[in-house]
């Protein structure tokens, strides 16, 4: 199915680039492997959860360029696993690149692999500037720099 986002790009400013994300969405989607959960876990804090048994940490890698989060794995070659003989082989063994795209201002936080599930850590903090703000409203005289 595809959506025609056109009408977003005529009436909307700025928008550009949700709109370039949703068409490409579904080209970053890499068939499901390998599965992932992600979560709320406090205010301003996520995590994703990757099932990525079978591999060390030394053959992962996670990089954060830009607005994009980029994990991928990369088996190392194993002779002893080339001489192995399987009667079913269920367990994934396969290298894989999974794109995530980040909001702006979410930065990842750390990563860590346990039990066969790695955990990456995320939060949004919102520069100073883009915090509301209380304005006073005086009432009475005109400032001077008005007059």
């Amino acid at each position: 199915m595809t959506v025609d986002l056109s009408p977003l790009y005529r009436t909307a400013i700025g928008f550009d680039r949700l709109a370039s994300m949703l068409e490409n969405a579904n080209r970053l989607e890499s068939a499901g492997y390998p599965p992932y959960n992600i979560e709320v876990i406090g205010e301003d804090r996520y995590q994703i959860t990757m099932a990525v048994a079978g591999f060390s940490d030394d053959e992962l890698s996670i990089e954060s360029k830009q607005n994009e989060l980029t994990v991928s794995g990369q088996k190392a070659e194993d002779a002893e696993r080339e001489e192995r003989k399987f009667l079913h082989r269920g367990i994934a063994n396969r290298n894989f690149e999974r794109k995530f795209q980040l909001a702006d201002h979410v930065f990842v936080k750390g990563a860590r692999l346990e039990h066969g599930l790695l955990h990456i850590e995320l939060y949004r903090e919102l520069p100073e500037a883009l915090k509301p703000r209380n304005i006073s409203i005086e009432t009475g005289r005109l400032l001077e720099s008005d007059a």
